[in-house]
């Protein structure tokens, strides 16, 4: 059987070029579905190890098998999210993003690179393991519909099906050599929520001519509280929270409009589509009661993240052999999403943290942020970590 050991070594010699792998991609950043590219350049780097990839999947998303003894007996799969976001860098690195206005301000980067560096690791031992290890690259974490739910229509997870699934994910606060687990529930729902509300716009100085937009607009969102303080569960996470509000050119003019957008999360499917309905009504029956209209338009993301007890269970027994008991750390419920949410719901999978915070370093500003970078001394023990997890989840098969 492999040792952690073996891995380690392993590790140890990949790094280094793992970590120019992951430099290469922060400095040539792509939006979400427009990663083509990146595509280009991880089909490369998989055919320069003897590993042929499957292309053209949900547009710019590929997959590759790393056949082991008996490849037909069971399958793990890891998955790489591979796109960026657009936000302008502020870290001033060697490496800093030659696309201005793009960002690799998630791991995403990370995220494939490791993937990479785990499918050396465990392209070099595949005379050693029985069973085959999937590599999933795909488009468009950050953008709905998800490039995972596209990835899934377009067979990805397929021939062969894979009985559990990885998914590994930057964490700044958490300190570099530590990762994080939790089993069950993890992350929310997330489904952006876009609101016009109409009135009839005039001079400031006349409102009783007008029908207020703004006026409305704001009894609206005050009451669009009472979805989470008087309709959810109290047990239930739930969040919803506005981030936008446009209405107006002068300040002595009633716009005909305001338009507001927002974003609900929750942790129960079936609360999630009752608050939609409850968010219509209320709405709706707001600006009516006041004269205007409202059009409300749910763009429904993600579901909910939720671990699988056994996979996860195998993924943090096995990390507690590579690192210590010491080194794992218990995550507590995110209200983040992530689309990594919808492997979740077809097959058994665990999606964990891998730490790359460092003080000294100044590694722990958050992700979605321009000066968000990572300790890459967390690069070693991300690949290697990878596959001798993916190597327990075929063990325990």
């Amino acid at each position: 059987m492999i040792s952690a050991d073996q891995i380690k070594i392993l590790a140890n010699q990949f790094a280094n070029d793992v970590v120019q792998i992951r430099r290469h991609i922060h400095a040539n950043p792509e939006l979400s579905f427009q990663e083509f590219e990146t595509a280009k350049y991880v089909s490369k780097e998989l055919r320069a190890i003897g590993i042929e990839p499957k292309e053209g999947i949900a547009g710019t998303g590929l997959t590759a098998l790393i056949k082991g003894r008996n490849p037909e007996k069971k399958t793990v799969a890891l998955r790489g999210d591979m796109d960026a976001l657009p936000i302008l860098e502020a870290n001033d690195v060697d490496y800093k993003s030659t696309n201005e206005g793009v960002m690799h301000a998630c791991g995403h980067d990370v995220h494939t690179a490791c993937v990479l560096g785990a499918a050396r690791i465990l392209n070099e031992l595949k005379d050693q393991f029985e069973g085959t290890v999937k590599l999933v690259f795909q488009p468009g974490e950050e953008k709905n519909p998800g490039g995972a739910s596209l990835m899934i229509k377009d067979g990805a997870l397929e021939n062969p099906r894979p009985d559990r699934m990885l998914g590994q994910h930057v964490m700044p606060f958490i300190p570099t050599g530590k990762v994080g687990f939790r089993e069950g529930m993890y992350m929310a729902s997330a489904d952006e929520i876009y609101l016009t509300v109409k009135g009839k716009g005039g001079h400031a100085a006349l409102p009783d001519k007008v029908i207020d937009p703004i006026i409305i607009a704001s009894h609206i969102l005050v009451a669009l509280q009472q979805v989470v303080s008087r309709n959810a569960d109290p047990k239930t996470p739930t969040v919803l929270s506005f981030g936008t509000i446009h209405g107006g050119q002068a300040q002595n003019i009633i716009p005909d409009e305001v338009k507001i957008s927002g974003t609900f999360r929750a942790l129960n499917e079936d609360w999630r589509f009752e608050a939609h309905k409850r968010i219509t009504a209320i709405a709706k029956g707001v600006a009516e009661g006041m004269g205007g209209e409202c059009d409300v338009n749910i763009d429904v993301g993600y579901p909910y993240l939720s671990n699988d007890i056994k996979t996860t269970q195998v993924a943090r027994q096995a990390a507690t052999e590579y690192l210590g008991e010491e080194n794992i750390v218990d995550l507590d419920l995110w209200m983040g999403a992530e689309d990594f949410a919808f492997y979740t719901h077809e097959v058994p999978s665990s999606f964990y943290r891998l730490g790359t915070g460092n003080e000294v370093k100044g590694t722990t500003n958050g992700v979605h942020t321009p000066n968000f970078n990572i300790d890459e001394d967390a690069i070693e023990l991300g690949i290697g970590l990878m596959a001798w997890i993916a190597l327990n989840q075929l063990y325990q098969i």
